[in-house]
């Protein structure tokens, strides 16, 4: 179990199966969003910030150099709520920092 404050972002990780699978859930609203598919959508590290359920912070690989960051809000177990894409944000690279956004 981490440690991490409520309210306060992790340290930045290197992205898991679980967090994946969070990122391919949510890619299908990032497509309807920006009007495009993306063949690739391979998750590289992430951020978790607790709150009333938990924010995921997922820079995500669609291109040979072009990588989206998403905050998607999962909400918490009892809301038994959809994972929902709150913001994203397009052309960053492989080096941009993972900031809260």
């Amino acid at each position: 179990m981490s440690l991490t404050m409520r309210g306060a972002p992790s340290e930045t990780r290197p992205a898991t199966a679980e967090i994946q699978a969070i990122a391919d859930k949510v890619k299908s609203q990032l497509e309807e969003k920006e009007k495009k598919k993306y063949p690739t959508f391979k998750a590289t590290e992430y951020k978790s910030q607790v709150v009333s359920g938990t924010n995921y912070f997922i820079k995500v690989q669609v291109a040979d150099n072009d990588f989206v960051h998403l905050r998607v809000f999962e909400s918490l177990p009892q809301e038994n709520k959809a994972l929902a894409l709150d913001s994203y944000q397009t052309n960053k690279t492989k080096h941009d920092e993972l900031d809260y956004f």
